[in-house]
């Protein structure tokens, strides 16, 4: 095999996140659901969020919840997060 393709620099593992979900069966479920793909777009690690969720990015029925977010991020100035909840209601539609 010519060692282009080889990995010479063997980079650790990064540490799997805690996204912290109630049971899926909890009423609070898609709340948390939706704040940790936000959370994951905000780290750059989406999937890892959408794994933990089980939702996809742009998840319409997370849509109630991401819009109260992109309110807070707004008021508390927080232009990351407000760039993230819009991005996700532009997929959702």
């Amino acid at each position: 095999m010519s060692r282009a393709f080889t990995k010479e620099d063997h980079e650790a593992p990064k540490p799997r996140r805690n996204w912290a979900l109630p049971p899926r069966d909890d009423p609070s479920y898609d709340e948390a659901a939706a704040s940790a793909l936000l959370e994951g777009a905000r780290v750059s690690e989406v999937l890892e969020a959408e794994e933990a969720t089980g939702y996809a990015w742009g998840e319409p029925r997370l849509r109630a919840f991401v819009e109260r977010k992109l309110e807070r991020a707004r008021a508390e100035g927080d232009d990351r997060l407000e760039q993230v909840a819009e991005r996700f209601l532009k997929q959702s539609r």
